[in-house]
């Protein structure tokens, strides 16, 4: 797994959540066309945004990146660009729930 993770600030970041939450439909409909494509999480800050793609490779990563680019630029653009503060790509390790939940389940501790 690879995963992108973004943080902005400045002009315009909370039009980009603002504009993905309100067309919550269309940017998961662009993203799960994506070729390997596992989770997209955006995160409203107090100074920004976080937004988080995880792909199963650095393809579906960078074509991500530019599908997001893409889309904020047309949809979300209004109020100006936002500065990319950091900008991290690498690869990634992913627990989710159901997954934790079973180990939790499944775990035998060891006993003396």
């Amino acid at each position: 797994m690879y995963a992108a993770v973004r943080a902005f600030s400045g002009k315009g970041t909370k039009t980009i959540f603002e504009a993905v939450t309100e067309h919550k439909a269309d940017v998961e409909q662009i993203m799960c066309q994506i070729k390997g494509f596992v989770s997209y999480t955006i995160i409203d800050t107090a100074d920004g945004c976080i937004s988080v793609t995880v792909c199963q490779d650095k393809k579906g990563i960078d074509e991500s990146l530019q599908k997001a680019f893409d889309w904020i630029a047309k949809n979300a653009s209004t109020v100006g660009a936002p500065t990319i503060s950091r900008e991290f790509v690498g690869p990634a390790l992913m627990l989710h729930s159901d997954t934790a939940m079973n180990a939790v389940r499944n775990f035998t501790p060891n006993k003396r």
